[in-house]
């Protein structure tokens, strides 16, 4: 009886795939990351990885979708009962909290570079998905913060520099970061420790 309630349901192993399959991807990339290696992380077969993910792509493809989900979420919820400006900055304070965890920094990282290669090597699938993701990030955004196409073209803008800085390793001290008003910036939210 005790083993049957240790077992996981598919749908937890599911989870367990893409939460080991995010490290992977983020460290390896799509193309460095081996199945066997997400099988290994996760305590599961190769066999039964592919019953739970049609093949290697449609698990990067589930990855891809989670981490930009979890991004979309963290911004909406940060945004909630304000507007303008205030709602963009507690938007940044939850990317910040986000990207201290490097994997989901490393995964959007790696998901502009596999789209990149993918693209020219002639498949647009991955590319289409990608920027169907981005495009819904984008407009969810803008309605959660009331903002206009130029203020959400800035906040996107800085996010990106913000991702950069990160993964160089720029302390928070370093001028880098001089230009940025953000307040989690001033009061060091953002580690880059172990960067």
């Amino acid at each position: 009886m005790a083993k049957a309630s240790m077992r996981m349901s598919a749908e937890e192993r599911r989870e367990s795939v893409i939460r080991a399959a995010m490290v992977e991807f983020a460290d390896h990339g799509y193309n460095g990351t081996s199945t066997a290696a997400i099988a290994r992380r996760v305590g599961v077969s190769q066999p039964y990885l592919f019953r739970l993910f049609e093949n290697k792509r449609a698990l990067f493809e589930a990855v891809v979708r989670r981490c930009m989900e979890e991004i979309k979420q963290s911004f909406i919820e940060a945004a909630e009962g304000k507007t303008g400006e205030e709602a963009r900055e507690a938007m940044g304070d939850a990317y910040f909290r986000l990207i201290e965890d490097r994997s989901r920094l490393l995964m959007q990282l790696q998901m502009y570079v596999s789209t990149a290669a993918a693209e020219a090597a002639g498949d647009r699938a991955v590319g289409e998905a990608v920027r169907a993701l981005w495009t819904d990030m984008w407009d969810s955004v803008a309605v959660a913060s009331g903002s206009t196409p130029e203020e959400i073209t800035d906040f996107f803008a800085y996010g990106m520099l913000i991702n950069n800085l990160v993964a160089m390793g720029f302390p928070l001290e370093h001028r880098m970061w001089q230009g940025f008003g953000w307040d989690q910036v001033k009061k060091g939210i953002c580690t880059t420790k172990g960067t």
